[in-house]
């Protein structure tokens, strides 16, 4: 399965659109499209969305016990708000551990099973999080886990519920993004032209193994 551009972007609008009109498990502060369908490439193999989400500091704590007895779940009311869990407990999601997940809660609400999507959920902006990651890949030699730094942002909260940018969204629709090769990102991260081939290709090898819905959340 794959998209075409203009399902690509399609697809895109209504993620956007999911996140402004309806409560979601966490706060989410941003949301960004990065890697293939910014470079204007048709079909689309996988689409990578990026949304920046604020922890959850103060909900419903004492409902928790509560949520883990209906559901199965701990860390409802803590780590996911218990309002969405009561509107929505269909999306809830836990860990190996049995812990509400954010990250797998957002995929749930927002993606369908068997797309072809990768969502990444993270508490930093986008920017910052390539940066951090890049700092990980290179000290542990593994770049499988890089973000292509090629991206543009979709919407970002406000008080009035939040801006789209419709102008990102043209530029998708038309192709416009002018974004060089990733290699060539890479070196303008600071990688020398060999180690930035090398992890280019690594990073590619991996993205064409996965299929279907995947999800990352990180805490930086």
């Amino acid at each position: 399965m794959s998209f075409s551009r203009e399902e690509a972007v399609a697809r895109l609008r209504e993620i956007v659109e999911t996140v402004r009109a309806e409560p979601m498990a966490v706060p989410v502060r941003e949301v960004w499209v990065y890697g293939d369908v910014v470079l204007g490439m048709d079909p689309i193999e996988r689409l990578d969305v990026y949304v920046t989400k604020d922890l959850l500091f103060k909900d419903e704590p004492d409902r928790e016990a509560d949520f883990e007895k209906r559901l199965g779940v701990s860390g409802v009311g803590k780590t996911v708000a218990a309002a969405w869990a009561e509107e929505f407990p269909e999306y809830v999601r836990a860990n190996a551990n049995g812990h509400v997940a954010p990250e797998k809660c957002l995929a749930a609400h927002l993606l369908e099973d068997d797309e072809p999507i990768h969502l990444e959920v993270c508490n930093t902006g986008f920017e910052n999080n390539v940066t951090q990651r890049l700092k990980g890949a290179r000290a542990r030699d593994d770049y499988t886990q890089l973000l292509d730094p090629r991206a543009a942002c979709l919407w970002v909260d406000d008080e009035d519920g939040g801006q789209v940018s419709e102008e990102a969204f043209r530029k998708l629709e038309e192709g416009e993004f002018v974004f060089p090769t990733l290699s060539a990102s890479l070196e303008m991260l600071g990688m020398d032209e060999d180690e930035a081939d090398e992890a280019a290709d690594e990073l590619r090898a991996y993205q064409d193994q996965q299929d279907g819905v995947t999800v990352r959340g990180d805490v930086v």
